[in-house]
């Protein structure tokens, strides 16, 4: 290890010799290369003093999370181990057998298989246990560790062992492996006579294609008289990906964004194709959770004049990163500048210029702008919609018995009495003694929740207690009886949106996460205020035209 690090150090030192004495050397930066010479003095000091060893790679990590970490959170050092998860990501496509995979007791389980893949093909369902790979125990293993025995060169044999879950058999499975493609679309539909519905999930290479690809799906199954595009819960990605979507509904040669870096270096980015549905209405759904890409989309859309935005106002992202590469197959993702929608607003929240501490946007310096048709918007935090909504909360302890699996124990013991009945996904509902046998589960199951009114009680008897005032007592005990929030209170309280996770859970085993998709849509209050929009030509005329946006 000694050895390699030296190798390295002189490495990097002649590099940083050559960049002091060339290029930084003409650009007159000489504290740069001069604390680049410190910096590799510095790991070669400690690499040879220290009193322990020292990990080289690990060392770079910590110098580079120190560096970063005073610039914004989006710039980050990405190494040579990571980068096969950061091209998955950025382009949707990786070498394995396609399914989500995670942890449950001593094993990694099968939480989905994509539909279509390697894995879906063998059989492989959700609650299958892998044992083994290729011949090695998994017991005990972690998913990152499985992840990466699972993942592989395209036309490669892993062989899985796996437990079955209905038949608690085991079987050794010869996968061959193949390229992954994750869609970007994962649901293309129509909600109402005439009304289109897209739900985007990501911002890859090849989204333009995916998105093309089901809107002439849609086209092809009835009039697409009008679309929905659905953005919330989309956190972005590539930014000409978000260019060539705009592209397929505003004419071939418009601005759609425009980013600009350090000192006067910009660059406007046009749309290069004709678009596919030029003219038909648009409504766009947005949420707290639309950031980077999906806010592009969405801000171009409304600064065009060419669509309605629902929902909740969007998350803020207006910077751009690019990637630098640093030699050993490792690469810098760096913030290199903000992007600007066609009006010309910047919808930054978050200001990093402070060393990297986060400040929102003051009020005061939050300026107006103009759409194509004079509708008044504003920059300084995330694109507001034309229509704003009420977000959907999901309780803390429905959440709970999510993340506890309960609600998959179920699911598993539901697929097992019921796994060969056929369902309509789109209508598909346990009944009640289906939730009568869930709550029956539950109550023995051992749930740490504790609602957000029992916390406050609690630390307000502490305080008082710390005070030595029991003058509350007999009014805090009123209050405490007065709290509903025990086990089998909560599971009534909460049981419509329970019984919409374990409807979900169970339709994923049967039609993957489309069929979860469709089954969500009936409840769905955004999609039917954007139905009812579309269906009124004149509202749809008058917010297009004339509705100027909320400023905060």
């Amino acid at each position: 290890m000694k050895y390699k690090f030296l190798k390295y150090s002189l490495l990097v030192a002649a590099v940083a010799a050559l960049f002091v004495g060339g290029v930084f050397a003409t650009r007159n930066d000489f504290g740069l290369g001069r604390n680049m010479e410190i910096m590799v003095n510095l790991m070669h000091a400690i690499a040879t003093q220290y009193v322990d060893k020292v990990d080289a790679d690990e060392m770079m990590l910590n110098g580079a999370e120190g560096i970063t970490s005073k610039l914004d959170p989006y710039t980050d050092f990405i190494p040579e181990k990571d980068m096969p998860n950061f091209e998955a990501m950025t382009t949707g496509r990786y070498g394995g057998i396609g399914a989500l995979i995670r942890k449950k007791g001593d094993y990694v389980i099968i939480a989905e298989p994509y539909k279509g893949s390697p894995a879906d093909e063998n059989g492989l369902k959700i609650g299958d246990k892998i044992v083994a790979i290729d011949g090695a125990d998994m017991k005990g293993v972690n998913v990152e560790d499985i992840s990466k025995r699972l993942r592989g060169e395209p036309n490669t044999i892993v062989k899985v062992t796996v437990e079955r879950l209905l038949t608690g058999e085991r079987e050794e499975l010869k996968i061959r492996r193949r390229r992954i493609a994750i869609p970007s679309i994962t649901y293309a539909g129509y909600v109402a006579e005439g009304v289109g519905y897209i739900r985007h999930a990501d911002f890859t290479d090849k989204c333009y294609d995916d998105m093309r690809a089901a809107i002439l799906r849609l086209q092809g199954e009835g009039e697409l008289k009008s679309l929905i595009l659905d953005y919330r819960n989309n956190g972005g990605g590539v930014l000409q990906s978000a260019v060539n979507v705009l592209s397929l509904f505003v004419p071939k040669g418009t601005m759609v964004v425009e980013t600009r870096g350090r000192g006067e270096k910009s660059q406007k980015l046009y749309t290069e194709y004709e678009p596919l549905l030029p003219n038909t209405p648009l409504a766009v759904l947005i949420n707290g959770n639309s950031a980077s890409a999906a806010e592009i989309v969405a801000g171009a859309i409304q600064d065009l004049d060419r669509g309605v935005l629902i929902g909740q106002r969007s998350y803020g992202k207006g910077l751009v990163q690019g990637t630098t590469p640093l030699g050993y197959n490792a690469y810098a993702k760096i913030t290199v500048g903000k992007y600007y929608i066609p009006s010309g607003r910047c919808i930054q929240a978050v200001n990093y210029s402070n060393e990297g501490r986060a400040e929102q946007v003051a009020d005061s310096l939050i300026k107006e702008f103009k759409t194509a048709r004079g509708r008044k918007v504003y920059d300084g935090g995330g694109i507001m919609p034309d229509k704003r909504t009420k977000p959907q909360y999901v309780s803390a302890f429905a959440v709970t018995l999510y993340l506890m699996g309960v609600i998959e124990d179920f699911g598993d013991d539901y697929i097992k009495r019921n796994g060969s009945q056929v369902i309509d996904v789109k209508t598909f509902s346990i009944n009640d003694k289906d939730y009568a046998d869930f709550v029956e589960m539950a109550m023995k199951c051992d749930i740490p929740y504790k609602s957000e009114s029992r916390a406050a009680l609690e630390k307000l008897r502490k305080s008082l207690a710390k005070e030595r005032n029991n003058s509350l007592d007999e009014a805090l005990e009123t209050i405490d009886k007065g709290l509903k929030d025990d086990k089998r209170s909560n599971l009534d309280t909460f049981r419509k949106e329970i019984i919409e996770q374990i409807n979900q859970n169970i339709v994923l085993r049967y039609a993957y996460s489309e069929g979860v998709i469709a089954n969500s849509l009936r409840d769905d209050k955004e999609i039917a205020e954007a139905v009812k929009i579309l269906s009124d030509k004149g509202e749809y005329e008058r917010i297009t035209t004339k509705q100027d946006t909320e400023r905060k």
